[in-house]
């Protein structure tokens, strides 16, 4: 099976008279008191016009795409948190200088130019005559905002046919923008809180590994059998449909809502049902005599299993009323719904120390404790689910199940979610080697709760910054892509990487740097010991160095997204998975048990830096140009102004050893403090030396921010 492709021709730029204009300026080097990309309408734009075809509005249906984050391991943010992420403001392409518009045919108005065609080329072949030129009857020209000649009215179904989204769609997605941004931050905020207090009360012994192991089957059942289908499908669907059918998709509203509940019911019941089965695949090593401190874990890890298992029903359901939600323009529900789901299992999590305490094994905690952290945490799901019901019902949604789906809809979803498939079982097969090795590494400590915690730490960065350019990018890639103006996919592919960076490169050096010591400030308390924390924070180090690859990887995935080429995306990841695979199996071969997560986490950024190099090499293949020489010069000057950070932050670390006892709380208190601030602050002053505009930029950006000043960046 194929992916329906756009008739691009050739996979580089148009050659011609628009090269000249799509030669992009020096960079700038500082911004000099303006926007360094101010608002400009695309010269290449079509004008809209009588008679013209529409063209994909920016906030059209969007290209399938896969979960932003990927699998979660131990039951970090949920599918339904990642449905529809913060929306960042996004500059407009660098500006362009203007050329002369080429002269018109006898007859035509002033400023006439000749708008390109990006569909319907007829197939090469023999010369055909010339055709009469066209007689131009000159019109009066009507000023902006003007209302022009009464035209033919047009049938309902055509207002949703593919133009631009209505103004109350428009106006809807700018009133949700702020709450989106809101509670996208708090619910990152309230959900490392939660891991905080798990931490604390559980720890990361052979507790914490028999809880995040049981936790992670339902995030890992879901994204297998429904999330990547949900998230990546359902959304494009309700939006064609809602386009396409008179009742505005209604009915198709209706069938899928429908489908989706019987398939997310189905999937659940046989998940609990085979609970033990599944346990037995992804802890193998976890296992022995019942009464046995292995035994016991084992045991615990099943029956937690069989209460965490339901939560598949229902991160389902809210990824369906998330959908729902979004082509109804409400934006901010789904923002929201899982800060409910965070502070139940806080509270669940508070009850826990002060019914049964803190530094319990498998083998000695009551089984009041166990139905507590149980049950409490699928209460969250369904709280969370609960939560987005009073959003669904003012959106105007009714379920009515009913299936009967028309000839040819099922079928579209198999063909749109056909290699979509194949990327989320590379993602779900790499993470299933992952944790099984983790689980294999060493008996209690340093196991599969450290690696899911470090991993939950390095997706913070990337989850505020990545995520909120992911989606200001895609729509705009994708009408480029589609219009075949690939000079402009490069620009926005461009500017996306290097603004990302300017905050993820610091992030990943000094995290990598300070890892150990905030984790020690961070987890030194409760059922978890100074040292333990420590190491954590130097798995959560060692997978931050390999922040910048991942970041470029998504960016890169979203630039096939843009071409509707799922199927080469389905390729990197692939090649990722089997590399990530290969070297996850030397770490576990070569390291010392102890070691071994440490080894995995190396693995990870070595898996996402090969998915870069062949992303890259196979996007240059499509595009022509990735505007490489840029990016590498930003690269190169934000890493340079890291450096004076890094050789402080080290300085404070070998002090602060000689006044406070290391490891311990205070000792990471301090380095954090002292340490990552003063490397923050260097940073800063550095980036300015070097001239790094991107950050003059988000500096500039930000204070008119909290200045209230308002403007377009």
């Amino acid at each position: 099976m194929t992916w329906p492709m756009h008739d691009a021709g050739s996979t580089t730029p148009d050659p011609g008279p628009d090269d000249a204009r799509r030669q992009e300026p020096p960079w700038p080097d500082e911004p000099q008191g303006q926007e360094l990309w101010p608002e400009q309408p695309g010269l290449d734009d079509p004008e809209p016009g009588d008679g013209e075809p529409p063209h994909r509005g920016r906030h059209a249906a969007p290209d399938p795409l896969p979960p932003i984050e990927g699998l979660l391991p131990g039951g970090g943010p949920s599918p339904a948190e990642t449905t529809l992420p913060l929306a960042l403001t996004w500059p407009a392409p660098p500006t362009r200088p203007a050329r002369s518009p080429a002269p018109g045919p006898p007859g035509a108005p002033p400023g006439w130019r000749r708008v390109p065609r990006t569909t319907g080329h007829p197939p090469p072949g023999p010369a055909q005559p010339p055709r009469p030129q066209p007689t131009f009857t000159p019109t009066p020209v009507r000023p902006p905002g003007a209302p022009g000649p009464p035209g033919p009215p047009r049938p309902p179904s055509a207002r949703h046919a593919g133009g631009p989204p209505a103004p109350t769609q428009r106006s809807s997605l700018i009133r949700s923008s702020a709450g989106m941004a809101v509670g996208t931050l708090v619910s990152r905020a309230t959900g490392f809180l939660r891991t905080l207090v798990l931490v604390y009360a559980i720890g990361i012994g052979p507790l914490g590994n028999a809880y995040n192991n049981a936790n992670t089957l339902p995030n890992t059942v879901y994204y297998l059998m429904l999330g990547g289908i949900f998230t990546s499908v359902v959304v494009p669907l309700l939006v064609r449909a809602a386009r396409r059918d008179p009742d505005r998709g209604e009915a198709y509203a209706q069938r899928m809502f429908t489908l989706g509940a019987v398939a997310l019911l189905v999937v659940t019941v046989l998940a609990t049902l085979l609970a033990a089965p599944l346990v037995h695949l992804y802890a193998p090593t976890i296992n022995g005599r019942p009464g046995t401190p292995l035994g016991a874990e084992h045991d615990l890890m099943v029956v937690w299993a069989y209460l965490f298992i339901p939560q598949i029903f229902f991160y389902g359901m809210s990824s369906l009323i998330g959908a729902i939600l979004n082509t109804r323009g409400r934006f901010a529900a789904p923002m929201w719904a899982p800060v409910v789901n965070n502070l139940v299992v806080i509270l669940i999590g508070g009850l826990y120390v002060v019914m049964v305490g803190l530094n319990k094994d498998p083998q000695n905690i009551p089984a009041a404790g166990v139905r507590l952290l149980g049950i409490g945490t699928t209460l969250g799901v369904v709280a969370q689910t609960v939560a987005l019901i009073p959003s669904l019902r003012a959106a105007g949604f009714r379920w009515r199940p009913t299936l009967g789906f028309r000839p040819g809809e099922v079928t579209e979803m198999g063909r749109m979610a056909g290699w979509m498939s194949v990327y989320v079982v590379t993602q779900w097969a790499g993470n299933l080697v992952v944790q099984i090795l983790a689980n294999a590494a060493s008996a209690g400590l340093n196991g599969y709760s450290a690696y899911s915690i470090a991993w939950q730490l390095f997706q913070l960065p990337y989850a505020i910054v990545g995520i909120s350019v992911i989606t200001a990018l895609l729509p705009r890639m994708s009408e480029h892509a589609s219009a075949r103006r690939y000079s402009l996919v490069r620009d926005d592919f461009s500017i996306g990487v290097r603004l990302a960076s300017v905050i993820v490169v610091p992030a990943a050096i000094y995290l990598a740097v300070l890892g150990g010591p905030i984790a020690e400030v961070l987890f030194s308390y409760g059922s978890t010991s100074a040292a333990h924390a420590r190491y954590v924070g130097e798995v959560f180090g060692l997978f931050a160095l390999g922040l910048v690859p991942y970041m470029l990887t998504q960016l890169q995935l979203r630039v096939f997204y843009s071409f509707q080429d799922a199927r080469t995306a389905a390729f990197v990841g692939l090649l990722t998975m089997v590399f990530g695979i290969a070297a996850s199996v030397t770490a576990k071969s070569l390291l010392p048990a102890a070691q071994v997560v440490a080894g995995l986490a190396v693995a990870y950024g070595l898996a996402n830096l090969v998915g870069t190099i062949a992303g890259w090499a196979l996007l240059l293949r499509r595009v022509g140009s990735l505007d490489g020489r840029a990016i590498a010069r930003s690269l190169t000057r934000m890493h340079l102004a890291t450096v004076p950070g890094v050789v402080f932050a080290l300085a404070v670390m070998a002090a602060a050893g000689h006044v406070v006892h290391n490891p311990s709380a205070a000792y990471g208190l301090v380095v954090t403090v002292v340490g990552g601030g003063g490397a923050i602050a260097l940073y800063a002053v550095c980036a300015r030396s070097l001239r790094v505009a991107e950050f003059g930029f988000l500096m500039k950006t930000v204070t008119s921010k909290f200045s209230g000043q308002s403007g377009r960046h």
